[in-house]
């Protein structure tokens, strides 16, 4: 099998095991149909409280009947599939770089760990606007734009039509995570009216050191909402809540797999948490996922929400700027760096 490289060695502590426990069978699969069509109040009152059980004790949970056609998801992961088995030259036309983040990438680290996989990203809202550097006092934006490859030819097409679709799901499943916090339905929704969010093509490769590497290290989303398609290989683990065991979780047939990020827990004030998961690889089999990363406008300075704090229940976060936190974080993705990148526990109140 030859010398695994050096860069994609987990330390010790997080290598997977071979064998995982069980199947997060406890991850909710929650049924949308009665909230997109309401017709009882009660059921949709029902479905908003078993998002917020399954916020409060997983941070995940998995949706069906969800709205979004099952042919664009076919033809977005078709497509997917023709460009990553494309050659290496096309694909590098297209590479993103530290001026342009979106395109083809095939080095990513996660905790400084190289990831076994390749992506090509792409933004929900082209254009968008980040900020052009990391530092406090600059306030200069920069233009960010999709780029396309050539081939396959109807690549942009499928990823635009999917990308409208599973906006509209993050925008319900927003509403009903605001609603199941006690807030107004449309609460959340203002953040994201110049949204920096985007869409992952991730390609896992077969790895021949499925015990020594990691398709993504462990790590939290740092945006508002994940909405995950994954294929029928599997591969997401979740560092579940009651032990620290990590769980994989098991492919439902045209589910959508949903997880709070870092904003949401910061938003609810601790009440949801953004939980640990990584994705092991498979020594046999390729594996695809597409996860759409909904997150807010690059100005929004996220704290947690008046409604939500009181004299018992005081701020557990000081406000943070979003685009400058997504400036500081981005710059870990073309070089290892020495320190840890920036978390939300960095803006923690000290409990003392």
């Amino acid at each position: 099998m030859g010398e695994v490289d050096p860069a994609f060695v987990q330390a010790i502590e997080h290598r997977p095991r071979l064998e995982p426990i069980e199947v997060a069978d406890d991850i909710p699969v929650i049924d949308l149909s009665t909230v997109l069509n309401p017709s009882d109040h009660n059921t949709t009152q029902q479905i908003i409280t078993r998002i917020g059980a399954a916020c409060e004790t997983w941070g995940f949970f998995q949706v069906v009947n969800h709205g979004v056609p099952a042919d664009l998801r076919r033809k977005v992961a078709a497509v997917a599939k023709q460009f990553f088995d494309g050659s290496s030259e096309e694909k590098r036309k297209v590479k993103r770089d530290e001026v342009n983040p979106m395109g083809y990438y095939e080095s990513e680290h996660t905790k400084n760990v190289r990831d076994w996989k390749e992506v090509f990203d792409f933004l929900v809202h082209d254009p968008s606007q980040i900020p052009a550097s990391h530092e406090p006092d600059d306030k200069e934006l920069k233009i960010l734009t999709n780029q396309w490859p050539h081939f396959p030819a109807d690549f942009r097409e499928a990823c635009e039509d999917y990308a409208r679709e599973v906006e509209k799901l993050a925008y319900k499943l927003l509403e009903l995570i605001s609603m199941s916090l006690g807030l107004s339905t449309n609460r959340l929704n203002g953040y994201f009216k110049d949204q920096t969010s985007f869409i992952r093509l991730n390609h896992y490769p077969p790895c021949p050191f499925p015990h020594l590497a990691l398709g993504v290290g462990h790590h939290k989303d740092a945006g508002g909402l994940t909405v995950l398609a994954q294929d029928d290989v599997g591969g997401l683990e979740v560092r579940r809540k009651s032990d620290r065991e990590w769980i994989p979780v098991k492919p439902t047939p045209d589910a959508y797999i949903i997880n709070v990020g870092d904003i949401i827990q910061v938003w609810s004030n601790e009440k949801y948490e953004s939980v640990e998961h990584r994705v092991v690889v498979n020594s046999s089999k390729e594996r695809f996922s597409i996860p759409f990363f909904f997150n807010p406008a690059n100005y929004t300075m996220v704290k947690p929400l008046e409604e939500l704090v009181n004299e018992k229940n005081p701020a557990k976060y000081r406000e943070y700027n979003w685009g400058k936190f997504l400036a500081t974080r981005s710059r870990s993705d073309f070089k290892k760096r020495d320190v840890e990148n920036i978390q939300i526990y960095h803006f923690r109140v000290s409990d003392n």
